[in-house]
């Protein structure tokens, strides 16, 4: 089979959607069966016309500066994928890309993309593979490739393909979400055929409604914000408890593997980073919750106490200055810090007028980090702190 191409982004939303048909579709799922492998199509066809300009769509994403070219990454997404797609293992390829937001895409011809925000977000193996498996079932029935047919008809088709970014790609998504978003029906048919897939590979199906909630809390935390602006898994169908309470219905009494501590080790190298694309995001009443619940499984860890702190800091609300200061000094205390724990230690206690505090903190910072970027300017501050 010729190697496929990948879709730039917003194919399909990782929404892990339920509704009142789900039960019946879900009692129906021991009836599913997987389809045969799929063939690219005729060049001359319709669809074979599909397949071409994702085939450009290609270069772009593969230029991409927000490409996360770690192939241990890669190849540990893969291979997740793989597990769920059975005999399709060979067509899918799944390439993660740094946005730090909560989304999924999967293209016709087999293409998954993984948004950072989303490893970032997710707990452990088996709530990741809930969003993989509700993509691969978006993939083996088809759904994609009939919006990508639809939003041609519309002679929509050239905004489909969103490119890449820290930010700009949300409101692009939101833009689109009413054009290209799956119909209920398609949903409630990738969240049930995504849940066999995880209970056939040995994942406890459990896990995706706990994603679901997570995601609803973050977004409680902001009540100004429009769910459909603010996550692009939302920009086509807003939030809704009933979508996880069905889902939790349709795995109660299951288990399986939850694969906490390999997702632990393999998210550890590049967890720093993506804490940095969240902080960037400016939305700190929602990073706040996922941090509270990421100490809440790594109770006292240095980073997350300093990412905690520092969220509080630049947030900036009453109160916040003194529980920024409690988490950066916890920290701090540990030994173990990262070096901008000092830099914003000295920024809030330059600001409460704590000079001689403000300068040792600076140091300390300069101490552990003195390349960094902003050392000239916080050398200002230590001979000039008021």
């Amino acid at each position: 089979m010729k190697r496929r191409r990948w879709l730039a982004a917003g194919c399909a939303q990782c929404t892990l959607l339920a509704g009142p048909m789900f039960s019946r579709q879900a009692q129906a799922q021991t009836d599913w069966a997987a389809p045969p492998r799929f063939t690219r199509p005729d060049v001359a066809s319709d669809e074979g016309g599909l397949w071409a300009m994702m085939d450009r769509e290609e270069t772009r994403v593969r230029r991409s500066p927000f490409r996360m070219r770690d192939e241990g990454l890669q190849e540990y997404l893969q291979a997740l994928a793989c597990k769920l797609g059975g005999e399709h293992c060979a067509d899918i390829r799944v390439y993660p890309v740094r946005t730090p937001y909560f989304n999924a895409s999967m293209a016709p011809n087999g293409m998954m993309v993984v948004w950072s925000g989303l490893l970032l977000r997710v707990e452990n193996e088996a709530q990741l593979c809930a969003v993989l498996a509700h993509e691969v079932g978006h993939f083996l029935q088809r759904h994609t490739l009939a919006r990508l047919r639809d939003a041609k008809s519309r002679s929509a088709f050239g905004s489909f393909f969103l490119a890449f970014g820290l930010v700009g790609a949300v409101a692009a998504m939101a833009t689109v979400a009413s054009s290209f978003g799956f119909s209920r029906d398609q949903e409630r048919e990738a969240d049930s055929i995504g849940l066999a897939l995880m209970e056939k590979a040995g994942w406890d199906p459990r896990e995706a409604a706990k994603v679901w909630d997570n995601l609803i809390a973050e977004l409680a935390a902001n009540a100004a914000t429009d769910p459909a602006t603010s996550s692009p898994m939302f920009a086509t169908h807003p939030a809704s408890a009933e979508r996880s309470r069905t889902l939790a219905d349709a795995a109660a009494g299951k288990g399986g593997e939850l694969g906490a501590a390999e997702y632990a080790r393999r998210i550890a190298p590049m967890r720093t980073a993506l804490l940095d694309d969240e902080l960037k995001r400016g939305r700190f009443d929602e990073t706040l919750v996922l941090l509270d619940r990421m100490l809440i499984r790594e109770p006292a860890l240095p980073d997350l106490l300093y990412f905690r702190g520092e969220a509080r800091r630049q947030r900036a609300k009453p109160g916040d200055a003194d529980l920024a200061v409690a988490d950066l000094q916890a920290a701090a205390a540990s030994g173990k810090e990262p070096a901008a724990t000092h830099r914003a230690l000295g920024y809030l206690q330059r600001g409460l007028e704590q000079t001689e505090a403000a300068r040792q903190s600076f140091q300390r910072y300069l101490d552990k980090d003195p390349g960094a970027a902003d050392a000239g300017l916080i050398r200002l501050y230590i001979t000039k702190p008021s």
